[in-house]
C-alpha cells in the first residue's frame, strides 16, 4: 500500500485511491487502471463477455480454456483479438493438463496463433515444454539489448517449491530439447536463459475450485520471500500477487497490505451478468453464505484424491461425489459392487444403467484416446474410475445448463469469497446479481479497500504525532 502523501505541507496527506493500490509497475506493464484481475474459471465460466467488458473498462480478465474443446477455444480467441481493439487488453488461461500433453500443445498453439498477451499459466507442478513455447516465442532484444520475453505469463501457485520454478529461469537442458525440437530459436532460448519462467506470481490460497487450501497470512509471506531470494540482480525479480477469498474490501486491503503487487478475485465474477453459467447458479450464488461450501473430490484427478471447492447449499453433489471416491478406495471394480449400491448410484449420481455410462464412455475415448481406451479395457479399476468420472462431467454440465431436474447433482465451483461478498453488497443495489457487472464488481472492492487502506495510514499517521 502506498505511503501517506503530503509532505508535511499542512494540508495533510492525500488519500489513498484505488489507483494507487499495488504495484504501479503492474499497471503499467498490463495497461491497467486497477493492480486487479478477473482470473479463470474453467469450461468458459469467464468468458468471452466478460473479458471484454473487463477490458473496455481498462481492467484484464482470463479467458477460461480449461475443459474446452480446441474448436470452441478457437472461436473465443478469435473473438478476442478481432473485438479487443488496438489496446488488446485479453488473457486466457492454459491450464496444466499433465494426462493430456497434446491438449496442453493445442491450446498453445492457438495462444500463439491468435498472439495472446496475457497467459495464466494454472494447475502446473513442473515446466513442460507448452508452457515455455507460450512464454518465450517470439521473445528479442530491445536495441539496448535488454531481454523481451514474447508474452507476459502469470503463474498461479499454492506451493513454495512450484513457486520456486517459475521465479527462476528454466533448466538449461529444457531449453536445450526445446531448440532441438525446433520449438525455440536460438535468440528465443538465450532470452529463456536469462529471465525468469513468470513474469508475475500469483499466490494462490484457499479458492473456489481446485485448491491446497492454503492459508494467505502463511502462505504469501513465504513466497514473497523466495522471489526476493530468487532474484539475482541482473533482472527485476516477478511480482507476486495474491488470490482465494478476495470477497470484499477488507480482503483486497488486506493483501495489498501484505505487499501484494496485484489482486486476482475469482468466486465473486461467476455471480455477474457476463459469467458463463447457468442463471440457476448465479441464483444460488448469490444466495450463498460464507459457510455454504464443502470440499469435494476433483473429477479431473480423481484417483489421486485431489479436491475442489465446490458450493454445497441447494445441491448434493459434495456427498454423493465424496461416496464414489469412497467406493473407488475400498473396491477393485465394479462387479465388486452390490446390487443395492450399483441401484443407488444408478438412480442419484448417474441417472442412467452403469453399462450406458461405460458405453458413453468407451465411444469417447474410442474418439480422443485409444490408448487409455485399450488401459480400460485391460483394467477393471480404471474403468471403475472412467465410469466414476462421468459424474463429475455431467455435474458440471448441468449447472452450466440449468437443467432443472438436476439441480441436487450441480458441480459449482465456489469458495467463502462469494457469501462475503453477498454480505457485502446486502441492502445495496449489488445484492441483486443482475447488477453485478464485472467491472462494477472490481470498483467496488478496489474503491472500498482504498477507504481501507487510507483510514488504516491515517491512523498510524495520527499515533506517531
Amino acid at each position: 500500500a502506498p505511503a501517506p502523501a503530503g509532505g508535511g505541507t499542512g494540508a495533510g496527506p492525500e488519500a489513498v485511491r484505488a489507483e494507487d493500490l499495488g504495484s504501479a509497475g503492474f499497471r503499467r506493464d498490463y495497461g491497467l487502471r486497477y493492480a486487479y484481475l478477473a482470473g479463470s474459471m474453467y469450461q468458459g465460466i469467464s468468458s468471452v463477455e466478460l473479458v471484454l467488458r473487463m477490458g473496455r473498462a481498462g481492467l484484464l480478465g482470463f479467458f477460461g480454456s480449461g475443459g474446452l474443446g480446441p474448436d470452441r477455444i478457437d472461436e473465443a480467441l478469435r473473438t478476442l483479438a478481432d473485438r479487443s481493439g488496438p489496446g488488446r487488453r485479453f488473457g486466457v488461461n492454459l491450464l496444466h493438463t499433465p494426462g493430456d500433453p497434446r491438449r496442453e500443445a493445442a491450446v498453445t498453439d492457438l495462444l500463439l496463433r491468435y498472439d495472446v498477451p496475457f497467459v495464466e499459466a494454472a494447475g502446473f507442478t513442473q515446466l513442460t515444454p507448452a508452457l515455455l513455447r507460450a512464454r518465450f516465442r517470439g521473445a528479442r532484444r530491445d536495441r539496448q539489448g535488454r531481454p523481451v520475453p514474447g508474452r507476459r505469463v502469470l503463474a498461479k501457485v499454492s506451493r513454495p517449491e512450484v513457486a520456486a520454478l517459475f521465479a527462476a529461469p528454466a533448466p538449461a537442458p529444457l531449453i536445450g530439447k526445446l531448440v532441438a525440437d525446433g520449438a525455440l530459436t536460438e535468440q528465443e532460448a538465450d532470452i529463456a536463459r536469462a529471465v525468469p519462467v513468470s513474469t508475475e506470481l500469483c499466490v494462490e490460497s484457499d479458492s473456489g475450485g481446485h485448491t491446497d487450501a492454503g492459508t494467505a497470512l502463511a502462505l504469501f509471506p513465504a513466497i514473497a520471500r523466495l522471489r526476493r531470494a530468487a532474484a539475482d540482480g541482473a533482472t527485476p525479480p516477478v511480482r507476486v500477487g495474491a488470490a482465494g477469498g478476495l470477497g470484499t474490501p477488507e480482503a483486497i486491503a488486506a493483501v495489498f497490505l501484505l505487499g501484494a503487487d496485484f489482486a486476482v478475485t475469482g468466486s465473486v465474477n461467476q455471480c455477474t451478468p457476463q459469467a458463463g453459467t447457468s442463471d440457476v447458479v448465479k441464483e444460488m450464488l448469490a444466495g450463498a453464505g460464507v459457510q455454504d461450501t464443502a470440499y469435494a473430490p476433483a473429477g479431473d484427478m480423481f484417483e489421486l484424491g485431489a479436491r475442489v471447492q465446490v458450493m454445497r447449499r441447494g445441491t448434493l453433489f459434495p456427498g454423493r461425489a465424496a461416496r464414489l471416491y469412497e467406493l473407488y478406495r475400498r473396491h477393485g471394480s465394479l462387479d465388486e459392487l452390490d446390487a443395492g449400491t450399483l441401484a443407488s448410484l444408478e438412480s442419484q449420481c448417474f441417472g442412467r444403467p452403469v453399462a450406458e455410462v461405460w458405453q458413453e464412455t468407451r465411444e469417447y475415448l474410442a474418439r480422443t484416446d485409444p490408448g487409455e481406451l485399450a488401459r480400460a479395457e485391460a483394467s477393471p479399476r480404471l474403468r471403475m474410475a472412467l465410469v466414476f468420472r462421468w459424474y463429475f462431467v455431467r455435474s458440471t454440465r448441468l449447472a452450466l445448463r440449468g437443467d432443472p431436474g438436476g439441480r441436487v447433482n450441480y458441480q459449482i465451483h465456489c469458495g467463502p469469497a462469494m457469501g462475503a461478498f453477498n454480505a457485502f453488497v446486502a441492502g445495496t443495489p449489488l445484492q441483486d446479481w443482475r447488477r453485478r457487472h464485472v467491472d462494477e464488481v472490481a470498483d467496488r472492492l478496489m474503491t472500498g479497500a482504498a477507504e481501507i487502506a487510507d483510514g488504516y495510514l491515517r491512523t498510524v499517521k495520527r499515533a506517531q504525532e
